[in-house]
């Protein structure tokens, strides 16, 4: 798929497109208020910005979240790396409960939907850096090659600023 950098848009819409195709990504709060970022699936939102995620009120994540903390999202899939930030909210919502689940959503929580214990947490993104590579496993190679012989960096792609206000 082509798409025109220099367009925002266009860069926007293609990361919302991968996000909706593959959703497992990584998802960390700011602060340092967790050690590590957790492995995620997001449920996207893209009209609202917005990313939703399964969890349990008594998870280590949830409880942080509970008042609003910073995070990061991080995502990659085929040509698109992407970190988007935001805001982080526990947030239960039975409506987002039963559009979203699902037979892998079931698997990791086992109680169902009427566990007291599940809600979401709803990301809203701010902003975030993309970056997309064009470049083709053979074209890869002779960017490589090219930047070796003449000591410049290789031209396999760019990277894009998102600003989502």
């Amino acid at each position: 798929m082509q798409i025109d950098l220099s367009k925002p848009a266009d860069v926007e819409m293609h990361l919302w497109e991968c996000i909706e195709a593959n959703k497992v990504g990584m998802l960390s709060l700011g602060g340092g208020y967790l050690p590590h970022a957790q492995p995620m699936t997001a449920f996207p939102e893209r009209t609202r910005r917005q990313l939703w995620f399964f969890s349990r009120s008594d998870t280590d994540l949830a409880r942080q979240a509970q008042g609003g903390r910073a995070a990061l999202f991080t995502f990659q899939h085929k040509d698109l790396h992407a970190s988007l930030s935001g805001e982080l909210t526990l947030q239960h919502d039975p409506i987002r409960i039963e559009r979203y689940w699902n037979a892998i959503v079931s698997a990791w929580h086992p109680g169902g939907r009427s566990d007291p214990a599940l809600t979401m947490l709803c990301f809203e993104a701010e902003d975030a850096q993309v970056w997309l590579s064009e470049a083709r496993p053979v074209r890869f190679a002779w960017e490589i090659a090219k930047a070796n012989a003449t000591r410049q960096q290789p031209d396999v792609g760019a990277r894009v600023h998102l600003d989502f206000h």
